[in-house]
């Protein structure tokens, strides 16, 4: 059921980059937010550095440390947002399939194996579904920009008839 949650977020988070123009993808409302591109990267990095690689470590290489990762940092380091964003989407769906097809040749995982993190314990199960987790906090945060640029687009209109947000 997860990894179904993971390919429909996938196609979600497609859906909410379709028609974004590059200006609109690097477009923040403050300088501390990221940017629709910086959020895509940062799904990309996380999909190829973290979740994958640490639910291995976990289910594979019991007492091995996770290989160390810097998602914040990683998003000036990268520079993001100095990105394409078809490229970065398609590195993001490609390494979302490859996920997928990882997870479904796993054979009769136990996902209740644990390893302890520098935060503490935690199952493979857990990470599993922080995973898809992860996912929905980035198209909350997706949407949230498309509603801050919709209403920076409109003004001096207002969207408050649509409801509060």
């Amino acid at each position: 059921m997860l990894t179904r949650k993971l390919s429909d977020n996938a196609r979600r988070i497609q859906a909410l980059l379709a028609g974004v123009s590059l200006e609109q993808a690097r477009w923040k409302p403050q300088p501390a937010i990221w940017s629709m591109l910086e959020v895509i990267g940062h799904l990309a990095d996380e999909e190829q550095y973290d979740f994958r690689v640490r639910l291995d470590y976990t289910l594979h290489r019991p007492g091995e440390r996770w290989p160390p990762i810097d998602p914040e940092g990683w998003v000036m380091a990268h520079r993001y947002n100095e990105g394409d964003l078809t490229t970065t989407l398609d590195r993001f769906l490609t390494a979302r399939a490859e996920s997928i097809q990882w997870l479904h040749s796993l054979q009769q995982p136990d996902w209740n194996t644990t390893c302890t993190a520098p935060f503490g314990v935690i199952r493979a199960g857990d990470l599993l579904a922080a995973w898809v987790a992860h996912d929905l906090l980035h198209l909350r945060q997706l949407v949230e920009l498309h509603w801050a640029c919709l209403t920076q687009e409109v003004a001096p209109y207002q969207t408050i008839y649509a409801g509060e947000w």
